[in-house]
């Protein structure tokens, strides 16, 4: 039956998903389910704001072949069931299944409907041909409840919803909504559950108690799915009882609180499979899909021509391609909560950084008590262990002022600048200090550029505030707590003006000199090279994304800013100290490779030209400053 399937056949799933976390588990859901699909799918998102700006930009930069993806706003389908009282940690949203065939589009005949906290182990297309098999009435496909809850006897006083038997379990429903829309489903739920609520008071496991409440007054309406279309692994189980050998198994249903740590003779293979799909490589799953000729995605087409015009044997040719890779990215992937003052001074620091340099987000947070953008470079694994690392932290866990965002790795160079780019465009402030991951920011800094946004006008100039940058060569330094102890620290030779020694062009123009004994903010002019750490508006220019791994990509963006015609104002009583590290990836290639060397000056060239393009006779200058240096 399900060969007969045709393959270009779609197949429509429904999912309630609400809030930053859910998103994670929807994740490892539609991996599993991509892994082993054969049809064009249509994923059909009932979310609430927060998760539809992840899902949207997630499947947006995912760009998987044969995949439609619409959202509908959960926050309209409130008052639809908000009346029913519910003390099931789902909360209102685990009561919004009950108004799909009302919210799903009316041409849509069927759907299967998922929980997020499912693993796919076989093709999704077997599950749909079980369609073919109801018969008479039967609207709805669901699987026995594998636990005694509705037989009312796990404890003393325990009094279920009415349920037929063992009643039954909705993480995975098939759904023929043509049907249920001609029974008048939407009247018969809510009369069911009007009736129930009189003695009942709430619901215990929200849209399940409904759903068993009217299957029970009408047997008649479900198809009875085989267990193994859904596992259950909640406490007081009696899965085992499902299957002879694990190979059997076809969903598996993380159906407890306690997840990943529920007890089951079989935990481990189950455990094995979630986290086979958890830490999997998700562009592997971006191949066309065979014999399936997709519909045309238009972004996908675009790129497709642009990457096909560059020239192949372009020695530069990997660096030019860098600049249109599409990075997926998982916007906020731990809780955030944070609103932005009133008086609008406020700033968000940005950052980018990848595994390596984790250990540097608890001493920046301690640091700097505003709120932060990071955008971090890592694959599907590493993202677990960052996962585990911030859970583990008190100081990560105790901060909601903290968006972590999510690029996905993909070829061979660090995307530094698309980093930074995707970090600010999260900044939900009027102003962003656009920092490195290495730097300890003074401490009070947050404040005091708060300061700053009204003393000099923030509002109504296009200015860059220059925080003076330090460096130390000791891994344990004690951080000096005012500008007279960094000064007394630089006449010692603990600390050094940034990169002093390799670099001095780069931070030359800040005039430390000058800054010593500076009390009012003064302003600089723009050297060849010049590449302070600044505080701008939110709405200042992104970084050009052409400059990958090490080498000229804060340069580049500081010159953007002075032909835009950015003041640079230098502040006497910031500071930040660069700590030190292990030198990156991207440099030793930057040091040890002649060509990456060659395409590096080919770019900046380029990026001139494009300057001079842009700006006319103002950017004149940077070719001058350029053959001068």
């Amino acid at each position: 039956l399900y060969l007969q399937i045709s393959f270009l056949l779609t197949i429509h799933v429904a999912i309630v998903c609400a809030g930053y976390n859910a998103s994670r588990d929807v994740v490892t859901l539609v991996k599993s389910v991509l892994f082993h699909r054969r049809n064009p799918l249509h994923f059909h998102f009932i979310t609430d704001s927060i998760a539809q700006q992840i899902l949207s930009s997630l499947f947006h930069t995912w760009m998987v072949p044969a995949v439609k993806v619409d959202f509908y706003d959960a926050d309209e389908l409130k008052s639809e069931v908000s009346w029913i009282p519910n003390k099931h940690y789902s909360g209102i949203y685990g009561l919004m299944k009950l108004v799909l065939t009302k919210t799903l589009p009316s041409d849509l005949q069927r759907v299967i409907v998922l929980d997020t906290d499912i693993t796919f182990a076989t093709d999704i297309a077997e599950l749909w041909a079980v369609f073919h098999k109801f018969k008479g009435q039967q609207v709805l496909g669901l699987v026995e409840n594998q636990s005694d809850w509705y037989l009312g006897n796990l404890w003393k006083n325990h009094r279920p919803w009415p349920a037929l038997s063992r009643g039954f379990n909705t993480g995975v429903i098939l759904l023929l909504l043509d049907r249920l829309r001609k029974l008048r489903w939407e009247q018969m739920w809510r009369l069911t559950a009007e009736r129930e609520l009189m003695s009942m008071l709430s619901t215990s496991l929200a849209d399940q108690d409904i759903f068993n409440a009217v299957i029970k007054q009408n047997p008649f309406l479900v198809h009875q799915l085989p267990c193994f279309w859904n596992v259950q692994l909640s406490d007081h189980t009696r899965s085992e009882k499902c299957y002879k050998d694990v190979s059997d198994l076809k969903v598996i249903h993380w159906n407890s609180p306690k997840k990943l740590r529920v007890k089951n003779k079989h935990v481990e293979f189950f455990r094995n499979l979630y986290l086979t799909f958890l830490e999997y490589d998700g562009n592997l799953l971006r191949r066309e899909l065979f014999g399936c000729p997709s519909e045309a995605d238009h972004n996908s087409e675009n790129l497709q021509k642009t990457l096909s015009e560059l020239d192949e044997d372009d020695p530069c040719y990997e660096f030019r391609r860098e600049r249109f890779t599409v990075h997926r990215t998982h916007l906020y992937f731990l809780h955030y909560e944070y609103e932005p003052s009133s008086d609008n001074t406020d700033v968000t620091l940005v950052a980018q950084l990848s595994m390596d340099r984790l250990q540097m987000l608890e001493a920046i947070c301690k640091h700097w008590e505003g709120p932060i953008s990071l955008a971090l470079y890592l694959s599907d694994a590493e993202a677990q262990q960052f996962l585990r690392y911030a859970q583990g932290s008190e100081v990560l866990m105790s901060r909601g002022n903290v968006g972590y965002h999510i690029v996905y790795k993909e070829g061979q160079f660090y995307p530094v600048n698309l980093l930074r780019n995707v970090a600010m465009r999260q900044v939900n402030t009027p102003y962003m200090f656009l920092s490195d991951i290495d730097f300890l920011p003074m401490y009070g800094l947050y404040e005091y550029l708060r300061k700053s946004v009204v003393q000099l006008d923030m509002a109504n100039a296009k200015k860059a505030l220059v925080v003076p940058a330090f460096e130390t060569l000791r891994y344990r330094l004690s951080y000096p707590k005012s500008k007279a102890e960094l000064l007394s620290q630089l006449d010692m030779g603990t600390l050094f003006t940034f990169r002093y020694h390799v670099w001095t062009k780069g931070h030359a123009p800040t005039n430390f000199a000058k800054w010593r004994t500076a009390t009012t903010p003064y302003k600089v002019q723009w050297e060849a090279d010049f590449e302070p750490y600044v505080m701008v508006r939110r709405d200042s220019p992104e970084y050009d994304r052409r400059f990958v791994g090490f080498g000229w990509n804060k340069v580049a963006h500081i010159m953007e800013l002075d032909a835009q015609e950015y003041e640079f104002v230098v502040l006497p009583n910031a500071y930040m100290i660069h700590m030190p590290h292990a030198p990156s990836f991207d440099i030793t290639k930057f040091r040890s490779n002649k060509q990456y060397r060659v395409c590096l000056k080919t770019l900046k060239e380029e990026f001139q030209q494009n300057m001079s393009r842009r700006y006319g006779f103002a950017a004149l200058k940077y070719m001058t400053a350029e053959n001068n240096s």
